[in-house]
Order: C-alpha cells, then structure tokens, then sequence
C-alpha cells in the first residue's frame, strides 16, 4: 500500500477544484491570420466582414430597402460576404447605383425642385443637396427655416423633454463674495 502525506493530499484536490472552476483561457489570434478585408465602393470603406445587404447601407444615400432591391435586381445573395464579391460585381453594384433601374419611390431625389426629374443620389452630391436646400428654405424664412436657424426640431417632435443639450437646467449657486 501506498502511504500519502494528508498535506500532499490536500494539495492535490484543492488543485483539482481549481482546474474544474478555472476560466477557459482565449488563444490569441495572429493578426496576421485574420487579415481584415476593406472593399472599397463609390468611396466608402466597407468592411469584408459584413453581409452585402448590411454593408451596402453604409454608403451614404443607400438604404435598406434600396440595398435589399440592389441585391435582388443584379441577383446577389443579401447574405453573402463583402469580402466575397468579385471586382466584377463591385463594378455592376457601382453602375446600378449610379443609374438604378428601380421604382421612383425607392429614389431619394424624387421630382428635384430645379429640373423636375427623379434621380438618387449618394455620397458628397447628396450631402451638398442637402445643404443647399436648407440653405434655401433658411433664406425664405419658412416655417421650417426658422425652426433650423433656432435650433430647434423641425419635423413636429416634442420640446419639452427632448432637445435640451448644451443649455443650463437646474438651479445654479451664486457665489457670495466678500464685501
């Protein structure tokens, strides 16, 4: 028979226990391994990690409902990859986002104020839209200019518990100096 030291012996379960409760430890990954893939479309970085469906919606002027109708009109699957898609097809998303042959109503530039014409626009041309006809509706003092220039909400929303950043609330302490 083998005799055990009691001491050893305890030491040998107490570390047992240790080994069952210990937390599991993450291999780090090499960097190098998981190289992450950017493609680059109408000059926006997308992240290869993303479906086509989701990373389309980061170019500015492509919504959801234009990246699900993209996806279905070239026929690319919405949850494949980014960093799946040949140059092939980012030249056929570019194209169809330049000219998309969809219905007007997926259009974000419907009937255009100075030509009269729909067209969808992305990226700085919609952003420099944008300004511009706030611009404009600042300058004739409409309903909606005024409630830019002042800060305010435009589209109707509530004032009394939203829209309060950067204003003193509250009671403020007068410092009491001496006389």
């Amino acid at each position: 028979m083998k005799e055990e030291n009691p001491k050893q012996a305890k030491e040998e379960k107490h570390a047992k226990t240790e080994e069952k409760h210990a937390k599991p430890v993450r291999e780090e990954k090499n960097i190098r391994d998981t190289e992450a893939v950017i493609v680059r479309i109408l000059s926006t970085d997308i992240p290869g990690s993303k479906s086509v469906y989701a990373g389309l919606t980061r170019i500015k002027g492509v919504s959801w409902s234009f990246a699900n109708a993209l996806c279905i009109s070239l026929g690319i699957p919405r949850n494949k990859k980014v960093s799946e898609i040949s140059e092939k097809e980012v030249e056929r998303i570019t194209d169809f986002i330049k000219n998309p042959k969809v219905p007007e109503f997926l259009l974000n530039r419907r009937k255009d104020r100075e030509t009269g014409e729909s067209k969808h626009l992305t990226g700085t041309e919609l952003e420099l839209r944008k300004e511009f006809d706030i611009k404009r509706i600042r300058k004739i003092k409409s309903y909606k200019g005024i409630r830019h220039i002042l800060g305010q909400p435009v589209r109707g929303q509530r004032t009394k518990s939203h829209f309060r950043k950067n204003k003193t609330i509250g009671v403020t302490k007068k410092v009491v100096g001496k006389k």
